[in-house]
């Protein structure tokens, strides 16, 4: 037979790790197509220390330039699944088909919209480099412009930062966040205050009480504001109303509520389960042994699991195996849950961590959590390291760079092709 084509749509934890898997798999005998937006793999959970200048933007961006795969920069269009063709359009709108043997969805998910007045125009969203970009310039310029001002009200409005959403996300956000604006604000004479909020009983929801309790005792103790069973009713340029009633004068809104799956998946005619697509145990979709799905675009039966980097990469590498089984190289094996614990990422010494269920803090969680990244990282571990280490030792540089505008990172559901920690 033909040389088969594997089509992989999505370079996020899942695609990218099949894509790996794929090409030690195939040696040459299968063509190994990867359709993606960018040209980079991005490990979101280095994400907050990119936004507070700890790590620059290129550390955690990994060239998609694999041996032996070949990359399609663009966005997935129309699936032809009768046909075995999908559509697709570059960055400068060109458009193409192509077919393919067996098809690999791994699209990833982007960020969670609710029906909230003002969101859409006036939070910062945080799935992406040209956000966390665009957030690091805006905290910066907030501090800066406070200190110009003679209104005590509005110095007081720039220094307020609210974070909706207290998982992942937005609790390093927050922890990171206010380590960066207590140093760009100390000789100014001002005071910055950090609010994160979330509709849930505790930060850090789905993870171990432990671990809730160590982030929450960190955020506390740098000031930061913890509203539990509270959120966001309405946003405007000049602050938001909370659902408690409270009104915060504030610029500043950074939306981390959650994320969900890519819409691409509701427009393919298969049957989903809270947006996700329903596969077997196998991570084939149901009456289509040449169509898989991973990571945040696949509902694996039993219970849904999070959508996390160390799940989507555990599915990815299975989705290789099972696909290679189809040729018959090797055989098919079936999903298992696992949870091998969880990395959270607080800031300056702090973190909080519980490998195989033992809860850390303190030195020993920040060494884990560290180590746990290094090893993660498909590249740029030495740099990365590097950046680690002069930041232990050098301040910080507190410049606006222009990279990123507000237009250039707008709030919107688009998919981020990646997963938390």
């Amino acid at each position: 037979m033909p040389c088969p084509r594997i089509l992989i749509v999505g370079a996020g934890f899942a695609g990218h790790a099949a894509a790996r898997r794929l090409l030690r798999i195939a040696r040459g005998r299968a063509e190994i197509v990867l359709l993606n937006p960018t040209d980079y793999f991005l490990y979101l959970p280095l994400l907050p220390e990119v936004a507070t200048g700890v790590l620059e933007p290129r550390r955690i961006s990994v060239p998609l330039a694999l041996p032996g795969v070949r990359l399609l920069l663009g966005h997935a269009g129309a699936f032809d699944l009768d046909a075995r063709t999908v559509r697709w359009a570059d960055p400068e709108g060109r458009r193409g088909v192509i077919g393919y043997h067996r098809l690999v969805l791994a699209p990833g998910s982007g960020n969670k919209l609710l029906p909230v007045p003002g969101v859409t125009e006036y939070a910062h969203g945080f799935r992406g480099l040209a956000e966390a970009l665009h957030l690091r310039d805006h905290l910066i310029r907030q501090v800066e412009l406070a200190a110009q001002s003679d209104d005590p009200v509005e110095r007081q409005a720039r220094c307020t930062f609210v974070v909706a959403g207290a998982g992942y996300g937005g609790t390093e956000v927050a922890a990171q966040g206010a380590l960066f604006t207590a140093a760009l604000a100390d000789g100014r004479s001002l005071q910055p205050r950090w609010l994160i909020l979330d509709t849930a009983d505790r930060v850090l929801p789905t993870l171990d009480p432990r671990l809730s309790r160590t982030a929450a005792q960190v955020l506390r103790h740098r000031g930061v504001q913890v509203l539990t069973g509270t959120g966001v009713a309405e946003a405007g340029p000049d602050g938001v109303r909370l659902t408690n009633g409270e009104s915060v004068p504030t610029r500043t809104l950074v939306w981390c509520v959650g994320v969900r799956p890519e819409p691409l998946v509701a427009g393919l005619g298969l049957a989903t389960r809270d947006g996700r697509l329903i596969v077997d145990e196998f991570l084939n979709v149901p009456g289509r042994p040449d169509v898989f799905a991973c990571g945040d675009a696949a509902a694996v039966p039993g219970a849904l699991t999070g959508m996390t980097a160390r799940h989507a990469v555990r599915q990815g590498r299975l989705a290789a195996g099972n696909v290679a089984a189809s040729y018959g190289h090797g055989r098919r094996r079936s999903y298992r849950h696992r949870d091998p614990g969880f990395v959270v990422d607080l800031g300056g010494r702090s973190a909080a961590a519980d490998p195989l269920g033992v809860p850390l803090r303190g030195a020993a969680a920040k060494l884990v959590t560290r180590g746990h990244h290094l090893m993660s990282l498909p590249g740029n571990r030495v740099r990365v390291g590097a950046d680690w280490m002069l930041d232990a030792v050098l301040s910080r540089r507190p410049v606006q760079l222009g990279l990123a505008r507000g237009g250039a990172a707008p709030l919107t559901a688009r998919c981020a092709s990646g997963a938390a920690s």
